[in-house]
């Protein structure tokens, strides 16, 4: 992390109180990680300048108060990635300050990982997307996507009364799966997919199914002999000339995120169009869940020989 320290002295007409005014600093961010921020910035007298500053704001630059008997300061990244750098007050022009442009770089911070076996994809107490992709490429004739089936094992693991792990304190659950799902090739698009299970004995409830939303399109799963399975999905990117990711700029874990301006929800009577190609990813998300322990065995994606 750097940043440009530019401080100016108030100008006063009375010069013998100079020493004892307040002097107006600017702080402006040049290079931080992807994760950074927000920021609390302190000075080396112990006095806080400021809590919770935006990665943005500072990226911009901003300016601040303090002491004239100032000489350092400290800005400490509090969010997901902990790092604390000190930085002396130095001159600069108005044209470097403005000219200097922000570069992101990979954040050199230490990440602890499982030291609570209970919970899977936690760090520092945030619960991070555990993302698995897998690729299928067929043979010689395109082919169409019929359903997709995930043998996966749910695990939910119980409080360990004396302190040490072990296997027994797991169990294997039914109602915990994957939360969000994209399926693409390289023209064609499912967007996302959130996927939710079937109702059990509920005609009505399962009747709302898909649910079409701003955002993302809901479906159901179901579990049998062991195999999660859900087929309610058809190309819906409005452009195979559009990109259909964009970069995430969230987490550097996460690669890509939909284009969701390339991607229409609404509903369709007729025109769905499969996913046809020669090649296949299924990208499976689980999101905003940290309990369950999700150990992918297989994967099948059941396709139909599409002739022309």
């Amino acid at each position: 992390m750097e940043v440009l320290v530019n401080f100016q002295i108030l100008q006063l007409r009375q010069q013998q109180f100079l020493k004892v005014m307040p002097k107006t600093i600017i702080v402006k961010l040049t290079r931080a990680g992807a994760i950074s921020g927000p920021f609390t910035i302190t000075d080396n007298l112990g006095n806080v300048v400021a809590t919770d500053v935006p990665r943005k704001t500072l990226i911009k630059g901003t300016t601040f108060i303090v002491d004239n008997a100032v000489t350092i300061i400290y800005i400490e990244s509090t969010g997901t990635c902990f790092i604390k750098k000190a930085f002396l007050l130095e001159s600069y022009t108005p044209f470097d300050v403005s000219s200097s442009k922000f570069t992101q770089i990979t954040t050199a911070c230490l990440w602890r990982h499982l030291t609570n076996i209970q919970l899977y994809n936690s760090y520092y107490g945030v619960t991070q997307p555990y993302i698995i992709e897998y690729p299928f490429a067929y043979k010689f004739q395109d082919e169409i996507l019929q359903n997709v089936k995930d043998y996966t094992k749910a695990y939910e693991y119980l409080s360990i009364p004396d302190g040490v792990f072990n296997d027994n304190t797991r169990i294997e659950v039914d109602d915990k799966w994957f939360t969000h799902a994209v399926l693409y090739n390289g023209q064609q698009s499912s967007g996302l997919l959130e996927l939710v299970a079937k109702p059990k004995n509920n005609l009505k409830a399962y009747n709302q199914y898909p649910i079409f939303n701003t955002d993302s399109k809901t479906i159901t799963y179901t579990k049998s002999d062991n195999f999660y399975q859900y087929n309610t999905f058809w190309a819906l990117n409005k452009s195979a000339y559009v990109p259909m990711f964009n970069t995430s700029c969230e987490s550097m874990s996460i690669d890509k995120i939909v284009n969701q301006d390339n991607m229409d929800y609404g509903p369709r009577s007729f025109k769905k169009a499969p996913l046809r190609a020669k090649e296949l990813k299924v990208r499976h998300i689980l999101q905003d869940n940290c309990t369950t322990h999700l150990v992918s065995q297989f994967i099948l994606t059941p396709a139909q020989i599409s002739y022309k």
